[in-house]
């Protein structure tokens, strides 16, 4: 493709950007040290503590209140379980014995007992 012919108006110009390249603009250097001053400021890393860092992983404060209440749901139900549930610690340790399938009825009532086929 050809480059279009210049006209005198376009020689006039590239002269002007020609004597601004030559001599570029000096910045003055109090305006660049508060510049690098105000970037420095701008750049500088935050400090978050690890309690807040944790908080957002788990969901901020809502996943933190569930979080508690099944902890301490379960705290509760391994601290005193319920009749239907075997107690863990006479299992692992065995001390006291334990029946898991203590009273059937509850099983057979529903037809769990029962196998497909």
């Amino acid at each position: 493709m050809k480059k279009p012919d210049r006209d005198t108006g376009d020689d006039a110009l590239e002269a002007f950007f020609e004597a601004a390249r030559a001599a570029p603009p000096q910045v003055p250097k109090a305006l660049m040290a508060r510049v690098l001053e105000d970037a420095q400021e701008a750049q500088a890393p935050v400090r978050v503590p690890i309690w807040t860092r944790l908080g957002e992983v788990l969901g901020g404060w809502q996943g933190l209140s569930g979080l508690a209440a099944a902890t301490c749901a379960g705290l509760w139900i391994g601290w005193s379980p319920p009749q239907a549930l075997p107690d863990a610690g006479a299992l692992i340790f065995g001390y006291g014995s334990t029946e898991l399938l203590s009273n059937t009825a509850e099983l057979t009532s529903f037809g769990w007992d029962l196998e497909e086929g």
